[in-house]
């Protein structure tokens, strides 16, 4: 300890601790400036569209009239689309997870194949729109049907929830495997009543979380072509229908100043509707997390 230059010790230190305070102011006006920017859209977006939230918004078809315009047609057609896209995404990228995790070897393939799902998950979303206009619209002739838009939805937001699901299985701790084998279990019997209900938390919540994307999604039905205007509501997957990103987006592009009020009203009843579906996610981790 006699070797030690006090001195330098307390001048580096107080160089350190004067870096740390300028990095903390910096990180914290970022931090407020961002919450401020979020704070005046979302008050722009509640003063000019709450006055156009009445139940006839919710009642009526797009119009051409400002004050008759509602989104009951987008609103069906989207959960029509999420009613294709849950099942889909859930199963497919559940089953990818519990494969890659659980059964496949650990070789220079796998190993590609899991960092290409990871780079997936940052890839554009119109891409995935050219990839469902190719395959979905034309090879397979669906047309700018339910069924067409809810596949590439969930080709979409496959790579995320098989991300999500793979770190939820391998966080599972291997002592519940160890112990579940010395019992005399399968290797299927662990996975299904050991790993996946110690893991579902992170699953759902990594789903729900990709399916609030795939609902306020705007770019892949453009590409696919999903009408904007629809004056009926879908009967069958394969009907032709709207969705709300499309239906906000056509009343925002409308030169009429009072088609940003109905487009700001449509807006509003998204963020509803993504607010929900996150406070779901975060109410299952929190009601079914276990801490090992």
């Amino acid at each position: 300890m006699g070797y030690i230059d006090h001195a330098s010790v307390v001048k580096r230190m107080s160089g350190r601790m004067i870096v740390n305070k300028i990095f903390k102011v910096i990180f914290l006006v970022a931090t407020l400036f961002a919450l401020l920017t979020l704070g005046v859209l979302f008050y722009r977006i509640i003063s000019q569209g709450i006055g156009f939230l009445t139940p006839d918004f919710f009642m009526n078809f797009s119009s051409r009239f400002p004050e008759k315009a509602g989104i009951k047609a987008a609103l069906v057609g989207s959960l029509w689309m999420m009613a294709v896209v849950a099942p889909v995404s859930l199963i497919l990228g559940v089953g990818s997870a519990i494969y890659l995790e659980e059964y496949a070897t650990k070789n220079k393939i796998n190993s590609f194949i899991r960092m290409n799902i990871a780079n997936l998950a940052g890839v554009p979303s119109v891409v995935f729109g050219l990839l469902g206009l190719t395959i979905f619209v034309r090879a397979l002739s669906l047309g700018n049907s339910i069924l067409a838009a809810g596949f590439t939805m969930s080709l979409l937001i496959l790579p995320v929830i098989v991300v999500a699901s793979q770190e939820s299985i391998r966080a599972v701790p291997k002592d519940l495997r160890e112990a579940s084998y010395a019992m005399g279990a399968t290797k299927w019997q662990t996975i299904a009543k050991v790993v996946l209900p110690s893991a579902i938390p992170g699953i759902l919540t990594g789903g729900i979380l990709a399916l609030s994307r795939a609902i306020g999604e705007t770019a892949p039905l453009v590409v696919i072509g999903i009408p904007v205007i629809i004056q009926f509501l879908p009967d069958n997957f394969l009907s032709q229908f709207t969705a709300m990103p499309m239906q906000i987006f056509d009343w925002a592009k409308r030169p009429q100043e009072a088609y940003q009020s109905v487009a700001a009203a449509g807006i509003i009843v998204l963020v509803i509707f993504l607010l929900a579906m996150n406070s779901i996610a975060v109410i299952i981790r929190n009601k079914f997390q276990k801490r090992y």
